[in-house]
């Protein structure tokens, strides 16, 4: 993943944050099934059902995995349904809320990213990661050193192999 474009604006991240709306809302959906009796979820259930508010099928498995097993089936088929049918939903729902003129924007990064900058991100968000959420620094350390390892161009070959191999 390139940090460039959120180093330049970062601005953007509310973007990102902004996706995770949809983990939230589809958890607060399968709970409130229960208050209106019509489905009883519980709480691990209606946690691995919301994974798939985050739109990616490996992560709603191995979740429904650990905190609902019994729905694992419903969820995998359902997580990779919505991902495979996203192509065909997405295209109408754009050209509906957004005009030609819009459409056609071109859009340019606002500044150049140092390579400095490059380097030093995923350091620092390490870091960061770890004294904040050391459950979540395995992940994210992966993803950060393999971006380091393609900003640094130190392993070239290596970098190569792990983003294509």
């Amino acid at each position: 993943t390139d940090f460039g474009p959120l180093l330049a604006n970062p601005r953007t991240l509310l973007l990102g944050a902004a996706a995770q709306f949809g983990i939230f809302a589809t958890v607060l959906g399968a709970l409130t099934l229960n208050y209106f009796g019509l489905i009883a979820f519980t709480l691990p259930q209606a946690a691995a059902i919301g994974i798939i508010g985050g739109a990616d099928g490996p992560t709603a498995i191995y979740l429904s995995g650990k905190l609902a097993p019994e729905l694992l089936g419903a969820i995998a088929v359902a997580a990779y349904s919505y991902m495979a049918l996203v192509p065909l939903i997405q295209p109408p729902i754009m050209k509906a809320l957004t005009s030609e003129t819009e459409r056609k924007i071109r859009m340019v990064q606002l500044r150049t990213v140092s390579k400095r900058e490059k380097i030093l991100f995923p350091v620092v968000l390490l870091m960061l990661v770890a004294l904040l959420l050391p459950d979540a620094a395995p992940l994210l350390g992966m993803f950060c050193f393999g971006n380091l390892m393609r900003e640094s161009g130190v392993v070239e070959r290596l970098s190569d192999t792990v983003q294509n191999g």
